[in-house]
């Protein structure tokens, strides 16, 4: 870069300038300077160097709770990667993606020299966290961890608002299926010998107790609705639970059906018209997330909408040390549809 630099008559912050940040220089200068070091051979800093220099890499890593497949998928994870992913790109900041299904052993070596750490939703294992360098500042979506700033939704709340709603048309029979609520792997009705999660440990206990608040509030006892639990937030895990549901008899099957998310909601609503039923009239549906797909087919899903795009903007602001490291919880909109008018 010295050489470049005395080549062409300018400093090393001018060289500098335009590999990392061309918006200092007239783009005749920077044409300028990519032509000489062409000549040169000289491809532009070595990231590697600059760290060592530094001790800072612009590398934010972002510890998801599924697989890669799973989150680059799912529309809310893809969302939130999304507004991280506009705040690395503002502050010339790499995004670097590693699953918290994976084992220590398997994660790359540059998560080692990564600035911060983003971990997003409920770990398979805190064994991974325990892994990273206590130095880097750490932020936690969707679940906490101690002593470290949390960016939720107002879980609980919302969880309630969409409940009293459903609620007030007194229906006769509950049911709520959630997302992760035991300890223990569960892929169907919950059973009183299973342990739960806490709320601090899953947003899915958050929307639970928002439930069971509404149900206490229309003189129905929490006990008495069935919960059914589905370990992954996917079509091919949920439908052959919810298909489980619909299947009970007449006097046994739900009319209303809590679903902790709208793939819940959406795989019920597939399978409730495959099987004759009309929703609302026979079944009436909510969800929650706010996804594009529910409110763009027919009827439209009654859900809570969050803006997980905004939840990703924080985190990364906050990991750059842009917003104050301290926690964050934001509001959602209940969105009224045709699942449950």
């Amino acid at each position: 870069m010295k050489e470049l630099a005395a080549e062409l008559g300018v400093s090393t912050a001018t060289v500098s300038n335009a590999f990392n940040r061309p918006d200092q220089l007239s783009p005749q200068l920077r044409q300028r300077v990519f032509r000489e070091a062409k000549r040169l051979g000289y491809n532009g800093p070595d990231a590697k160097a600059r760290s060592l220099r530094t001790g800072r890499s612009q590398i934010i890593a972002v510890i998801l709770a599924e697989s890669l497949t799973y989150s680059l998928n799912d529309a809310v994870a893809s969302e939130l990667l999304s507004g991280i992913a506009e705040v690395l790109d503002e502050q010339h900041h790499t995004l670097l993606l590693l699953s918290g299904r994976q084992s220590p052993g398997q994660l790359p070596g540059s998560m080692s020299i990564a600035d911060g750490f983003i971990v997003y939703g409920l770990m398979p294992s805190l064994e991974l966290i325990d892994t990273l360098p206590p130095s880097r500042p750490l932020v936690a979506v969707d679940f906490n961890l101690d002593n470290q700033p949390t960016v939720h939704v107002d879980n609980l709340p919302a969880s309630r608002a969409i409940a009293d709603h459903a609620l007030a048309q007194r229906p006769r029979r509950v049911g709520i299926i959630t997302l992760r609520l035991t300890e223990q792997p569960c892929n169907g009705r919950v059973t009183e010998d299973l342990a739960w999660l806490t709320s601090g440990q899953t947003i899915t206990r958050e929307r639970l107790d928002g439930f069971y608040q509404a149900l206490e509030a229309h003189d129905m006892a929490p006990a008495s609705v069935p919960v059914w639990n589905v370990e992954e937030n996917t079509h091919e895990v949920c439908a052959p639970v919810i298909a489980a549901i619909l299947d009970l008899p007449d006097d046994e099957r739900p009319d209303l059906l809590l679903c902790m998310s709208d793939r819940l909601a959406l795989t019920a609503l597939t399978l409730a018209e495959q099987r004759g039923l009309r929703v609302p009239e026979d079944l009436r549906l909510t969800g929650f997330d706010g996804i594009a797909e529910g409110q763009y087919r027919a009827p439209r899903l009654t859900t809570v909408r969050q803006n997980s795009v905004e939840k990703g903007r924080i985190a990364a602001r906050i990991i750059l040390g842009l917003d104050p490291a301290k926690d964050q919880r934001l509001d959602t909109e209940l969105v009224i549809g045709e699942s449950c008018p």
